[in-house]
């Protein structure tokens, strides 16, 4: 996959008209229609619905090309390594957390993508957002469904109750019940630091953090926050345990509310069936007022090898991928959430509790644009947190250590 010759390719005065070009040729002369080869990387569980879009896309285009389109398995997550490892060789098409997307738009694996008000203006702000860099689209939005809300048994609570967490730990510790939440992951420890003017994000060398947690002055302090943790903990309605723990403890019967996310809601729908509930996070006491619970959000992101050799095709299979009739079917098939504002809008998702709640929490989510030193020191000191703080260390010196941790070199 030569970057150059494509774009050199693109300069000649046929570009424009590319496929007409092609098309009428072959119509008029009888000779073979271009023959095109690309490869689409995905999640193994994508297998199917892969397969299925691409197969329609072969049908609907069939009189234009020769296609050759295969399906590889390629975890999202490992995405960038193994595609930065040769984007000569890599796929044509690819799909891939959006945390990735600064490393990959700057190593240009990736261009801007030309007809991009299009696509903005089909997809919800927040993906558009999580596919952006610089104020330029580089990639199509696929899903918007990667963060975390509240689930809670219907039996237990009342819609005053859940709205917020004082309610929810106190109905729970009334009937013997517990709601959990895991605090030895920093990804949820955000929660109750992200809408209290404290801030943590990525500096622009795309490595290092910025942190304010330590924060001594302004409304909310950062011992604010250590304090309000120390004081959930305390109650014998809550418990930290890893999201594994959270669901054995729906299942069991123990917990009766907790934070997660999409991945858990066909297993919590099997436990507690009609009793399934779904919103966005609760208020939480801190520093005299009561602050909303803020999330991480993530987007999957479907990306064009900037080296690929068929770059219009590989562009137009992204967008079909991507369209909203795909959309949906990646909601009926996977389950998963949508980029598109007409599917989140519709109401097959609105009746889904676990997608419902998902978009009424991401007003008061924050892509997830974090170094790597963020996690460890956010861990250790949640996990004190959660135990109570049993060596009585000072709490705006854990602070302190944390946040100098975060903003490592």
């Amino acid at each position: 996959m030569k970057k150059s010759i494509c774009r050199l390719f693109l300069c000649l005065p046929c570009a424009a008209l590319l496929f007409g070009c092609k098309t009428d040729k072959n119509a008029s002369d009888g000779s073979a229609p271009e023959k095109v080869e690309l490869v689409v990387w995905g999640a193994e569980e994508d297998t199917q619905l892969m397969n299925t879009m691409i197969q329609n896309f072969q049908n609907a285009y069939r009189d234009q090309a020769d296609f050759q389109i295969s399906f590889e398995v390629q975890g999202e997550a490992g995405c960038k390594d193994a595609l930065l490892s040769g984007l000569e060789e890599g796929a044509d098409i690819f799909t891939f957390a959006d945390d990735q997307l600064n490393a990959l738009a700057a190593a240009g694996a990736l261009d801007p993508i030309p007809n991009a008000e299009g696509i903005q203006n089909a997809n919800l702000s927040s993906a558009v957002d999580a596919a952006t860099v610089n104020n330029k689209l580089y990639a199509y939005p696929l899903t918007a469904d990667n963060g975390y809300f509240l689930y809670y048994n219907k039996q237990y609570f009342t819609e005053e109750q859940i709205a917020t967490l004082d309610g929810i730990l106190e109905t729970a510790a009334a009937n013997g019940r517990l709601f959990a939440m895991d605090w030895s992951s920093a990804w949820y420890v955000y929660s109750f630091f992200g809408n209290t003017g404290l801030k943590v994000g990525l500096n622009d060398d795309g490595i290092t953090n910025f942190c304010t947690w330590n924060q001594t002055d302004g409304d909310i302090r950062g011992i604010d926050v250590a304090q309000a943790m120390l004081q959930i903990a305390a109650s014998p309605g809550f418990a930290s345990r890893t999201d594994t723990e959270f669901l054995q403890g729906v299942q069991d019967g123990s917990v009766i509310a907790g934070v997660s996310g999409v991945w858990n809601a066909v297993a919590i729908e099997e436990a507690w069936g009609a009793d399934t509930g779904a919103v966005k996070l609760p208020t939480y006491t801190c520093g005299g007022k009561q602050i909303q619970m803020a999330s991480f959000s993530g987007c999957k992101l479907i990306g064009v090898n900037a080296y690929s050799s068929h770059p219009e095709w590989a562009a137009k299979l992204a967008e079909w991928i991507t369209s909203e009739e795909n959309q949906k079917l990646r909601f009926e098939m996977r389950g998963q959430g949508p980029a598109n504002k007409n599917v989140a809008d519709s109401a097959e998702i609105q009746q889904s509790p676990a997608i419902s709640a998902l978009l009424e929490q991401s007003e008061f989510s924050q892509l997830q644009r974090i170094g790597g030193k963020f996690w460890d020191p956010v861990s250790l000191f949640a996990g004190n947190m959660a135990a109570g703080n049993p060596s009585g260390e000072d709490l705006q010196r854990q602070l302190n250590q944390m946040t100098e941790g975060v903003v490592s070199r």
